[in-house]
This record gives structure tokens, sequence and C-alpha cells, in this order.
């Protein structure tokens, strides 16, 4: 109809009478020089929450670290508190830069880790080191909530290996329903050791009610979150400090590990920390909870 009045070029009144419409809008459509639609909005595209400098921060911070949108969210929260999801991403589509560039090469496509109810631990041992000598870090994390358990001994026997999983079980607010570990002598006999006990480590999980998962031999990466998470704390301690003593890499880890279970904000859990998300479990399946993790807050005391 609008291509008819351009071409044939009625007057005003004719044209009003054959659409029934406003003699404003046929005026217009008789002044303009095409016959397509007008894009609507702003003609200059701006923020109307983010001011200028704001925007020149967000994108700077983008080139340079090349980040996810969720992890710039998260970066850049701190800097700038009223910046939104939606707002970074309307910000970045208007610099042209919202998608990040490609990477070549031969990659596998990742698969994602079977759904489990929380309460399914990974639980392994790595090596340290200190001024004063070595000693054996164990960590558990949660696969479904991320929350990560360690502690620092000496040794890694198979009796500390059963307390660090009762201490485990009594730091949690709810049920463990499985562990996973390697098949080291500290969780599992080996398979030479014919007519041995059953293992400590085993007789801890049938008390609790745990079923204990082992991986297979020479797979590590089927323990790969735990092997993760040991990486991440060696490169936040002993790989970026020097520590004189024990007790200098045990205050720093105690404060590392409260800054990722309470602080640390991560995509898998949308932007939750573990510890939201334990919270926000307690809501949803408050059976599978021993006692309630709001008990657990970080405050002045803690």
């Amino acid at each position: 109809m609008q291509r008819g009045i351009y071409y044939r070029g009625p007057k005003q009144y004719q044209a009003r009478k054959q659409i029934d419409g406003n003699p404003k809008t046929v005026a217009k459509w008789k002044k303009r020089t095409a016959v397509g639609d007008l894009p609507t909005g702003p003609k200059d595209a701006h923020s109307t929450v983010l001011s200028i400098e704001d925007e020149a921060i967000i994108v700077a911070f983008r080139r340079h670290t090349l980040l996810p949108l969720d992890d710039c969210l998260y970066a850049l929260q701190a800097t700038i508190p009223h910046l939104t999801r939606s707002s970074l991403h309307r910000c970045l589509q208007r610099h042209g830069i919202s998608r990040l560039p490609e990477v070549t090469g031969d990659k596998k496509p990742r698969r994602k880790f079977k759904a489990y109810p929380i309460g399914y631990f990974h639980i392994d041992i790595a090596e340290v080191q200190t001024a004063e000598g070595k000693l054996r870090l164990f960590v558990a994390i949660d696969r479904t909530s991320k929350f990560a358990f360690v502690e620092l001994h000496r040794e890694a026997g198979k009796m500390i290996a059963a307390g660090f999983l009762r201490n485990l079980i009594a730091a949690v607010p709810y049920a463990i329903h499985t562990v996973l570990t390697d098949n080291g002598i500290q969780f599992t006999s080996q398979t030479r050791h014919k007519y041995a006990f059953h293992p400590i480590f085993d007789r801890v999980c049938d008390e609790n009610g745990i079923e204990h998962r082992l991986t297979k031999v020479k797979h590590p990466w089927t323990n790969g979150q735990v092997e993760r998470m040991n990486r991440t704390i060696r490169e936040a301690t002993v790989k970026r400090f020097y520590y004189e003593t024990h007790d200098q890499l045990r205050q720093h880890l105690a404060d590392f590990v409260m800054a990722c279970n309470f602080a640390r904000r991560l995509k898998t859990l949308r932007g939750l920390t573990p510890y939201e998300f334990i919270c926000q479990q307690w809501e949803k399946e408050p059976s599978r909870f021993i006692h309630n993790p709001h008990h657990q807050n970080t405050g002045l005391n803690n």
C-alpha cells in the first residue's frame, strides 16, 4: 500500500480514504524516497546505564583479556557495581566485540560430566614443599557444588586418609553419598594383596553409607576435577610464593580455600559461589542435609 501511494501519488485525502489511516502518516510516506520501513529506536545508540568511562573500561578489558561474557561480568562488577549481564552484552555488541575470535585447531569437543546430586566428592593427594620439607596435600572437591576441602599432612598413610574422610564428613553440611579416588594404597588394597584386611578407608565409607568408587588404572583424567583443583592450589601457593614454615603455608592455604568456597563465583554454577549454591540446594532438597548450611556463613569471628 505504501508502494502504491509512492508511485501513484494520490492526494492525501484520497490515500487516507483508501487505507483509513492518519493523514500525517500518509504525508510522511509521500516525502520518502524509498518504500522500505525505517529502523526504529534511537539514531545514536548509547547506554542509559553505563557512562562513557564505564564503556571504555569494559571495551579495554575485553580486548586485553579475551574472557567470555560471564567471566568479564564477574571481574568488572567490583569496579562497576551497577553492571548487569544484559547491559554488558549490549555494550560489547555496540562496539563489535560481542563474539570472541574463533580458535583454529583440531580440538575435540568436551564431554560434559554426568549430573549427580550434591554429595559426590573427588579425592586425591598431591605433594607440596616449604623450606621445612615436603608435605602431603589431601584435596576433596564436590562434583556438583564445587565445595573444596583440604588438609596438609607430613605423611600420606591409610590412617591419615581415613581421618581425612572423617573430617570431610564432619565439615560438609550435607550427606556424602559417593567418593571417587585413585587406586593408591591409602584408599584401597592392591590386587597382589589377596589376604589383606578390608581397607580402613572403605570401612569409614561403610560406616557412613558412602559408595567408594575407583578410577581406572593409569587413567588419572577420570578424576580430573580434583586433579585440576590440585593444580590450581599449587599455582596459587607454592609455585608463586616462598614459605619458610609449614604454618605459613597452612594459613595461606586456609585463606585461599575459604575464598574459593565463599567468594569465587563460578560459571558452571550460573554465577554463584559454592556456598551460595549449597544454600540454594538446601531450599530445594533439605532432606539431603544434615544441618542448615547458613550456620557456616563467614562472619567476624570466623
